[in-house]
């Protein structure tokens, strides 16, 4: 089993910078990708972006360019560092990590960004 506990999230003006952690615990070794994932009210959750253990990331492009996915072993914590929000950014923000056999999410943390 695995856990993940989102928090970093909050009210941030367009313009604006957030920073999501997320810490794990439980049977990490077995993770082979973490990600973060969001979902705005009336919408499907969508994914944002993705790191694997190997280190590489993926964005999606809505978010290229202005968020960053890192992840510090040492820590068991993923980051999604978010930069210049939009208003259409706000959502309801998960953390996700994935093995061969499961698939593990947070309770998910509010970013709201006020145009």
């Amino acid at each position: 089993q695995v856990q993940l506990v989102e928090s970093g999230g909050g009210l941030v003006q367009a313009g604006g910078s957030l920073r999501l952690s997320c810490a794990a615990s439980g049977i990490i070794g077995s993770i082979n990708v973490w990600g973060w994932s969001r979902q705005a009210p009336g919408k499907q959750r969508e994914l944002v972006a993705f790191i694997t253990n190997g280190g590489s990331t993926n964005y999606a492009d809505s978010v290229k360019g202005r968020f960053t996915i890192s992840r510090d072993n040492a820590k068991n914590t993923v980051y999604l560092q978010m930069n210049s929000l939009k208003p259409e950014d706000t959502a309801v923000y998960y953390c996700n990590a994935k093995n061969v056999v499961a698939d593990y999410w947070g309770q998910g943390t509010q970013v709201t960004v006020s145009s």
